[in-house]
């Protein structure tokens, strides 16, 4: 039995050491063991060989890697490891330890993952609904063109009363690899595509591929409290997947088409109301008909002035699958009359003789505080 020395060992260099210490090292023993500065010695000649053997491997991250995890077996032909003459079924064994520390190669293990590789796509549908139909919810058909399971086979793809043979090609696994000198390479199966079987008898509807072209109708329900950009799934109602992989889904995109009164961020509505001068002095009511199809009342406040955000609690969207409602923000925009009879503006010229200042103490108090700056 051959005892095999610990590559590190023999380069007298640390597990972690960095790659500039292993040559360095390196260099300095193969200058010592050099079979021409040794007069042909046997010993020191096995000793420089065995050093070069260490060095190749440890100086390739991906060598290192799997040295420092298999040791000597990572690299032992019969144990299928990365030596040159490993065939058969050491390149099962081989293609496992590679995998084991660097992943699944291009998307899979041997086998693995077949059907969720030839899932069926995903579907995106844009739907366009008001604010009302956003507020109470609703159920809407709508109607998509799609790949569907063929009815004649049962997305087989194989004629009716035959069924698909396994792949001789891949053994049913749907890929292929092969070895490139260090790496393994692989591919989908050019013989069954992926699909791990072959259809000598294809269905005539759909030509063995097991899906044909189809439109569907399909009832949506949106519940109340959705907001733009709001994403429905419906599981399994996208395009069907290949010879009876499984379907893709359908995602629903909601849009919320702009309101003439409302503005939204969240469960909160916004509103401008503007009100004549006279309301917002000596207040008043004012009726907003909401999304709810109720009218909500806001009392105008005497002075109110504009800007001014009037909230009612309650009155905004639901919450999207939970409990209770938003509120309701009003802001209040004072407009400025710009038509008067001549009996309006007499009266506004005859309040102007006997204004005092205190009306307005904004005002009064800004102009003040101008005169005072201008030095009187």
């Amino acid at each position: 039995m051959t005892t095999e020395v610990d590559y590190y060992e023999l380069l007298e260099c640390e597990r972690g050491a960095d790659d500039a210490t292993l040559k360095s090292s390196y260099r300095k023993l193969a200058m010592k063991y050099h079979p021409d500065k040794n007069g042909g010695c046997k010993d020191h000649e096995a000793k420089f060989k065995a050093i070069s053997e260490a060095y190749e491997v440890l100086k390739d991250p991906q060598k290192r890697a799997a040295y420092d995890r298999f040791g000597h077996a990572a690299f032992t032909g019969g144990q299928g490891g990365f030596g040159g003459g490993a065939r058969g079924d050491d390149f099962g064994a081989f293609s496992d330890i590679f995998e084991n520390i660097f992943g699944e190669f291009m998307g899979g293990g041997r086998g693995g993952g077949q059907q969720a590789s030839r899932r069926g796509a995903d579907l995106r549908y844009d739907m366009e609904i008001s604010l009302e139909e956003a507020f109470h919810g609703k159920s809407s058909d709508i109607t998509i063109d799609v790949s569907a399971a063929c009815d004649k086979c049962d997305g087989s793809g194989a004629r009716p009363g035959t069924s698909a043979r396994g792949c001789s090609t891949c053994g049913g696994h749907g890929k292929v690899r092969a070895q490139q000198g260090f790496f393994v390479v692989e591919r989908t199966c050019p013989s069954c595509h992926g699909a791990g079987k072959v259809i000598s008898d294809p269905c005539p509807s759909c030509r063995g591929d097991g899906r044909v072209d189809k439109t569907k109708t399909l009832t949506v329900n949106i519940p109340p409290g959705v907001d733009e950009g709001t994403r429905i799934r419906l599981g399994g109602e996208g395009e069907a997947g290949a010879r009876g992989a499984p379907a893709g889904d359908l995602y629903i995109f909601l849009h919320v088409s702009r309101h003439a009164i409302f503005e939204r961020e969240g469960t909160t509505l916004f509103a401008r109301a503007p009100i004549s001068f006279t309301t917002a002095t000596l207040g008043g009511v004012i009726s907003i008909p909401g999304p709810d199809g109720e009218t909500h009342e806001i009392r105008i406040a005497p002075g109110t002035q504009s800007g001014r955000e009037l909230r009612q609690r309650g009155a905004g969207m639901p919450v999207l699958q939970g409990r209770g409602r938003g509120d309701l923000v009003v802001r209040i925009e004072v407009e400025t009359p710009t038509k008067l009879s001549a009996r309006q503006r007499e009266l506004l010229e005859e309040f102007r003789t006997i204004e005092t200042g205190e009306e307005c103490p904004q005002s009064s108090g800004f102009f003040a505080k101008v005169k005072k700056a201008v030095g009187g």
